[in-house]
């Protein structure tokens, strides 16, 4: 009898030092979702959860150059990005996602929580132009949101219209994730470009270090992608998993931190 395959998916993104967010807490959801996850880093953080104190870009062909040693052998059928931070490492992976075919979840990082830059400025039109109109789903944040709208983005009752005028600017679907709101009754909206578009709800859990927790979801979304199921059932079964991972948070260092299921 033949064993059937593990799905692989791959994870672009930096390296964070205190493993709440980046690659280390792509992979963790990978595994928890029984994927087998594979890396190509594309920085290098010193962090902790009190902030970023620096910051190493990985030389974009150096990137490619895991890219590609994982397609190669591993073969995934999912990607997400993460941290990209220069312009010539997003057009490198823009490049790497448009040869491969791979579907990729694009997780729009630009400024951590304690202000620090993680998408040079320079960086945005890169990936603007070349890598969010290849993105099976990209992920933006109200603020990353805002930045891709060229105006503030409230979220709440409006997060279905702005997600739904992201992906028709784009080409490409947009889940735009409300939990920057100031409201407790939080929403996030999934809108493809031909004008469908679906909401998902949760509230707010006080006490909980939410750090990584976009990380979290996008590496579900590409688990999801990589088992094969379609993005409307991958985006509601990341976004389930992120809130029991919320609820039943992981006592660390005086910290009550995302539970890796």
């Amino acid at each position: 009898m033949s064993e059937s395959m593990t799905p692989v998916a791959l994870t672009i993104a930096g390296s964070d030092s205190g493993a709440g967010a980046g690659a280390q807490a792509d992979l963790l959801t990978f595994a928890a979702h029984g994927v087998f996850g594979t890396t190509a880093v594309t920085c290098l953080t010193a962090q902790n959860p009190t902030g970023v104190a620096g910051v190493r870009a990985v030389e974009p062909d150096f990137v490619m150059a895991q890219c590609e040693q994982v397609r190669a052998h591993f073969r995934p059928t999912a990607a997400k990005t993460g941290m990209l931070l220069e312009a010539a490492i997003v057009r490198a992976v823009a490049g790497f996602i448009r040869s491969s075919g791979i579907p990729v979840v694009v997780d729009p990082v630009m400024v951590a929580t304690s202000g620090a830059t993680l998408l040079r400025p320079e960086a945005i039109e890169a990936l603007r132009k070349e890598l969010i109109p290849l993105a099976a789903v990209v992920t933006p944040n109200l603020d990353e949101a805002a930045i891709l709208l060229g105006r503030k983005a409230v979220g709440g009752k409006a997060a279905a219209s702005e997600a739904s005028e992201l992906a028709r600017a784009f080409g490409a679907p947009f889940l735009v994730k409300g939990g920057h709101g100031q409201s407790d009754a939080l929403v996030d909206a999934l809108a493809w470009p031909d004008g469908r578009a679906i909401e998902l709800h949760s509230v707010r859990v006080h006490g909980v270090d939410t750090h990584g927790s976009g990380c979290t979801l996008s590496a579900a979304i590409a688990a999801g992608l990589a088992k094969g199921h379609d993005l409307g059932t991958s985006v509601r079964q990341a976004h389930a998993y992120l809130q029991e991972a919320i609820r039943r948070p992981l006592p660390v260092a005086g910290l009550r931190c995302i539970r890796h299921l």
